[in-house]
């Protein structure tokens, strides 16, 4: 009887979490949790870069995990972040000196969600970092999801149910990370009259164990 009771509950569970859908890795350890939240709140990644906080929807534990495996890069970055003008820098890709790091400087416009294409990557995150105008993202469901092409060469795109679908605003406050198990869709249109956005993008390494 236990067992069978078991059985319910955990087909409650999984039913629930279905229901709700997946949108980044998961993690369970309540400790870890709450280290990487406060880590994350205290800013210790900074390194002088104020201008921006990450937004609410980066996987926290992802940031710290990552951060911790490879400090040097991600210093260079926010540094780099803190000490360039990043409005006026010419648009064009820009070595972060000292490291494999490359920014991308982007002037671009959003455009309808039915031309974007979602995508995620396995050796990459993608820095996002919106500086002029304001940039819709969206977080894909990994249940109601499948793949529509081959993994080639750090990308691959996505069939999806946009009722599922979460979507955020970004602007010069906030920046996003997608971690791989952040599966994304970039420059989705805004209801807002002006659709062109200056935006930094950065691919750092993501360090598996």
């Amino acid at each position: 009887m236990k067992k069978l009771l078991w059985m319910f509950v955990c087909l409650a569970a999984c039913m629930q979490s279905a229901a709700q859908g997946y949108y980044t890795q998961y993690y369970n350890d309540k400790v870890l949790i709450a280290e990487a939240e406060a880590w994350v709140r205290g800013g210790a990644w900074r390194h002088g870069f104020t201008a921006a906080s990450p937004h609410s929807s980066v996987n926290a534990v992802e940031f710290y995990r990552q951060y911790q495996s490879n400090p040097q890069l991600w210093q260079a970055l926010f540094e780099w972040l803190a000490t360039t003008d990043l409005l006026a820098i010419p648009k064009g890709k820009h070595p972060i000196e000292g490291t494999p790091l490359v920014a991308s400087v982007e002037d671009s416009s959003n455009g309808p969600l039915e031309k974007r294409q979602s995508e995620s990557h396995f050796h990459n995150i993608d820095f996002q970092y919106v500086v002029r105008g304001t940039e819709r993202f969206g977080l894909i469901d990994h249940y109601t999801s499948t793949p529509n092409c081959r993994y080639r060469p750090d990308v691959i795109h996505y069939d999806y149910d946009v009722s599922k679908a979460r979507f955020y605003d970004s602007t010069p406050t906030e920046f996003f990370l997608f971690f791989p198990a952040d599966w994304h869709i970039a420059k989705v249109a805004t209801e807002l009259p002006d659709q062109n956005i200056r935006v930094i993008v950065v691919k750092m390494p993501y360090v598996r164990e």
